[in-house]
Formats: structure tokens, C-alpha cells, sequence
């Protein structure tokens, strides 16, 4: 499009390919008609337990983006909370903002919720804060602490610097506990708060920049 003389820029054509504008400037049009910058958007979704992580399923599941208006089912999941879970989880167009939150180089902290069967004893907080080897991986959260404990069933607070995959669960497989439930209460410096099941919220600007921030 560019050689065959249809990119203006500020009303001039432009036939040199790789020329430089800045959006928030300068105007940009195709055939005459004009390029609008697309509009960046960064949600927060509570999601509930059963659906799915992805924009589509082939079987038919319930996925996050029949939780969001019809206008943004072009957003992405950012990472993944596997169906058996809820809790926090983000969705956007930002392709940096999203690979801030995953990429393990910058190890930004998720904090869950297990509730788990049975009583959890120091004996096993203390094998749980070690660190579990599974499949060939070695699995430790970055910190553990038991919030209750009875006969029946306790329930944990951990924080992943990594999450991989179906970590927490992982983790107390190997220890023979079986999670009852799990919910992602925190991303980075962003809390899952009152935002109820099924319902999303806009990050702000504060929360925002907190993760991009992030060294």
C-alpha cells in the first residue's frame, strides 16, 4: 500500500518504507481514510470456577470472554487459571502489559487461596515451604502461611513467583492433600478485592502503570 502511493501521512503521501511517525501526532490514512489508534484496555475478571481461559472451546465449555460486553471479545486471557479454579485474572490488548505479568523473567507474584482437605501441621508447612520436586520440575512457592487449620480442612495462603502450570495443585498432590478449592486473590501488586464472581472491573491508571513499572 505503502509503494503503490495510498499512505498519507499529515495529507502527504508517503512511499518510503519504514517511515517513522508518532501516533499521538501525526495523521495517518489509507485510501483516505483515516487510522485511528486503537484503544488500549486492561480488565480485571473475578473468574468462577468452570470456565475456561480461552476466546474459544471446542467442547463447548464456558469460557471468561461470555463474561465481558460484546465489543471486547477481540481481549486476550493474560496467563491462564485452570477451570477447576477462580480468582483474579486479567484480560487486555496490550501485548507488554501482558508479558509483564507472564513472562518468569520478571517473576511477578500470584497469591491463591487453597482450602484443602484434612488438617495442614507445621510438619507439612515446613515440607510445603521447601519446595516439592514433580515431573522433573521443582515447584516452591516464594512464601507460604497456614490461615487455618481444623480436623476436616485448613486453608492456605501461597505466593508463586512463576505459576507454572496448575503449580499449587501440583504441589499438594505430591504432599498427598487434596485441594478442595483454590482462588487467585493477587497478581503483582493488583488484589482480586470485592470484585464478585463472574463480574470484571477497568484497572486504573495506578494499576496500570504498577505493572509496567515493574522492573
Amino acid at each position: 500500500m505503502i509503494l503503490a502511493g495510498k499512505v498519507k501521512v499529515n495529507g502527504r503521501v508517503v512511499r518510503t518504507m519504514g517511515t517513522c511517525v508518532d501516533p499521538q501526532v501525526d495523521m495517518v490514512s489509507i485510501g483516505g481514510n483515516p487510522i485511528q489508534l486503537k484503544r488500549k484496555l486492561y480488565v480485571a475478571v473475578h473468574k468462577p470456577r468452570g470456565h475456561v481461559c480461552t476466546r474459544s472451546d471446542e467442547r463447548d465449555r464456558p469460557i471468561l470472554g461470555e463474561l465481558l460486553p460484546p465489543e471486547w471479545q477481540h481481549l486476550y486471557p493474560v496467563g491462564r487459571l485452570d477451570r477447576d479454579s477462580e480468582g483474579l485474572i486479567f484480560v487486555t490488548n496490550d501485548g507488554a502489559f501482558a508479558l509483564r505479568v507472564t513472562h518468569p523473567r520478571h517473576r511477578m507474584g500470584k497469591v491463591y487461596l487453597a482450602e484443602v482437605a484434612g488438617k495442614v501441621t507445621p510438619a507439612v508447612m515446613t515440607k510445603l515451604k521447601r519446595g516439592v520436586e514433580h515431573q522433573g520440575e521443582r515447584l516452591q512457592p516464594r512464601a507460604a502461611r497456614l490461615l487455618m487449620a481444623n480436623n476436616t480442612r485448613s486453608i492456605v495462603e501461597l505466593e508463586l513467583a512463576e505459576g507454572k502450570n496448575r503449580e499449587v495443585r501440583r504441589i499438594f498432590a505430591v504432599l498427598g492433600i487434596e485441594v478442595l478449592a483454590l482462588r487467585r486473590e493477587q497478581i503483582g501488586p493488583i488484589k482480586l478485592g470485592e470484585l464478585r464472581v463472574g463480574k470484571w472491573r477497568m484497572l486504573s491508571e495506578t494499576e496500570i502503570n504498577s505493572v509496567l513499572n515493574t522492573k
